[in-house]
């Protein structure tokens, strides 16, 4: 029977020591997935971060875009304006020239 005693605890130490093993793997394992949740909440945050930041980004890129497109218009209106004034001038300075040419013909301003 100590035969039989000398087995069972042979059995009993390789169990408890199995059991150990697996204790400390899943130390390990806990370790480790609380490492890698808190490297995921680190991550969210930092998404979360980058979102407002790309956000306010994108709004303030928005106003600009709107703010130009206002130029554009402004500018297109008062370019046209401009032409409109230049060809109001050409034309004043072509009537003024004639009017001029046609005063010199007549005898009234002719100098002796």
């Amino acid at each position: 029977m100590t035969q039989q005693g000398a087995a069972l605890q042979g059995y009993n130490n390789e169990l408890v020591k199995c059991i150990e093993d697996l204790c400390m793997q899943k130390e390990e394992l806990n370790k480790q997935i609380q490492q890698g949740e808190e490297e995921k909440n680190k991550l969210q945050h930092e998404i979360q971060v980058l979102n407002e930041q790309l956000e306010c980004v994108c709004e303030n890129l928005a106003q600009k875009v709107a703010s130009r497109n206002e130029l554009d218009k402004i500018l297109a209106e008062t370019e046209a304006a401009y032409m409109k004034i230049l060809d109001s001038s050409r034309t004043l300075l072509n009537v003024l020239k004639k009017e001029v040419g046609s005063l010199k013909h007549t005898p009234e301003l002719k100098t002796n």
